[in-house]
C-alpha cells in the first residue's frame, strides 16, 4: 500500500512522511469520518495553524489547505459529515472551518485557552463539546453565539474524548469526569484518577461484544496508562501499565516519559501509545500484552490517530518542551508520519 522510505534517526521505522508538515510541534491530528468518500487528515500546531491534507491510496500526501487562528491550536475535530474542521486555540475561542469554501466563522468562546474540541452527534441533538482552562465544559449549538449548555469543572481541563453516548474529561487536579450525552449532556460520575502524577490523554474504548463505550484508558507524564471500565464487573479489570520507560539502564534506574497520546483501534478495539521517548507501541488490553514496539525516533512523538477503516496509523514527531527549554533545537523538523497498521493492531487470539 505505502512506499515507505525515509532517513535513519528521524525516520527509523521507514514510515512514509506527509509532505508540508507543520512549522511547530503538532498538538492535534485527526482523519476524516467514515461520511467521506477520500481520506482527509488534519493537524493544529503550535504554529497557529491547522493544515489539511489528502491521503492517496498509494500513501501519497497532497496539501489542500490551511487556516490560522490568533494563539497556538490546542485541539481540532471533523464535522460528522466531513465538510467542517472545528479548531480550538490559546486564543480562547473555537473557529469552524468550511473546508469546500475555506471560510472560518467563530462558534465558541472561553475566558481562557481552549484544551478541546468534540462534535457530538446524537439521535435528537447535534452540538461542539469544548473543555478549557476556565475549568468550564460548554456545549454549543453552532447556529447560535451562546453555548447551550455550561458546566463546572472541578479544575483546568488537561485532556477530553467523546464516544457517544459517553463523554470524559480529565482535569488539572486529576479528576475524572464522565458524562453521559442521551437525551442532552448530564453530568454521570466523578472519579480520581488511578494514576498519581499528571495526565496527558485520555480515550474511551468500546464493549467487544455491544460495541458500545464501556471505559476509558488514561496516560500520564510517568510512563503509566490506566484501563477503567465506568462499571467493572470485576475490580481486577481496571488495571495500570508501564511504557514509555527505558530498559537496561544503569544502576538500577530507568528514564521515565510521558505518555502523550493514546488512540484505540477502530475495528480491533487494541490501542496505540506514543510517547516522549519517541516511540510508538500497540497493545492488547485484554491480553494484556504489547503487540508491537517501535524503534525510536530522535525526537519526542506528541500525538497519533487511526483513520476510520482502521487501515493507516498516523503520528506526528516534534518537541513537547518536556526536558526544558535548554533541549529545543530550532534546527529540528517537525514530521507526521503514515504507517499501514491493520495487521499489526490484530488482537493476541486466546486459546
Amino acid at each position: 500500500m505505502f512506499n515507505q522510505l525515509g532517513t535513519a534517526s528521524n525516520n527509523p521505522n521507514k514510515d512514509l512522511e506527509v509532505t508540508s508538515p507543520p512549522d511547530d510541534t503538532v498538538s492535534s491530528l485527526e482523519f476524516s469520518p467514515p461520511s467521506v468518500p477520500q481520506t482527509f487528515l488534519i493537524a493544529g500546531s503550535w504554529d497557529c495553524k491547522v493544515r489539511c491534507w489528502e491521503v492517496e491510496v498509494s500513501g501519497k500526501t497532497v496539501p489542500k489547505a490551511a487556516q490560522g487562528m490568533d494563539g497556538p491550536i490546542l485541539d481540532v475535530a471533523w464535522h460528522d459529515d466531513g465538510t467542517k474542521v472545528f479548531m480550538a486555540s490559546t486564543d480562547k475561542s473555537v473557529k469552524c472551518w468550511d473546508l469546500a469554501a475555506n471560510q472560518t466563522m467563530q462558534v465558541a468562546a472561553h475566558d481562557a485557552p481552549v484544551k478541546t474540541c468534540h462534535w457530538v452527534k446524537a439521535p435528537n441533538y447535534t452540538c461542539l463539546m469544548t473543555a478549557s482552562w476556565d475549568k468550564t465544559l460548554k456545549f454549543w449549538d453552532a447556529r447560535s453565539s451562546a453555548p447551550m449548555m455550561t458546566m463546572n469543572l472541578s479544575e483546568r481541563c488537561y485532556c477530553a474524548d467523546v464516544d457517544y453516548p459517553m463523554a470524559v474529561v480529565g482535569t488539572a487536579d486529576r479528576g475524572i469526569c464522565l458524562y453521559t450525552l442521551e437525551g442532552k449532556p448530564a453530568e454521570f460520575k466523578r472519579v480520581e484518577s488511578p494514576l498519581k502524577h499528571q495526565h496527558r490523554c485520555i480515550a474511551i474504548f468500546r464493549d467487544k461484544k455491544t460495541k458500545q463505550p464501556t471505559g476509558f484508558a488514561l496516560g500520564s507524564v510517568e510512563g503509566r496508562v490506566a484501563i477503567q471500565y465506568v462499571n467493572p464487573t470485576n475490580p481486577k479489570e481496571n488495571f495500570t501499565f508501564k511504557c514509555h520507560r527505558s530498559t537496561g539502564t544503569t544502576g538500577g534506574y530507568q528514564d521515565i516519559y510521558a505518555v502523550n497520546d493514546i488512540a484505540f483501534h477502530p475495528v480491533h478495539g487494541t490501542l496505540a501509545t506514543v510517547g516522549s521517548d519517541g516511540s510508538f507501541s500497540f497493545w492488547d488490553k485484554d491480553a494484556r500484552t504489547k503487540l508491537k514496539p517501535s524503534e525510536p525516533l530522535d525526537q519526542p512523538l506528541t500525538k497519533c490517530a487511526f483513520n476510520h477503516n482502521g487501515q493507516i496509523f498516523a503520528y506526528a514527531a516534534g518537541y513537547d518542551w518536556s526536558k526544558g527549554h535548554e533541549h529545543f533545537n530550532p534546527a529540528k523538523k517537525n514530521y507526521i508520519f503514515l504507517r499501514p497498521c491493520y495487521e499489526d493492531l490484530k488482537p493476541r487470539s486466546t486459546t
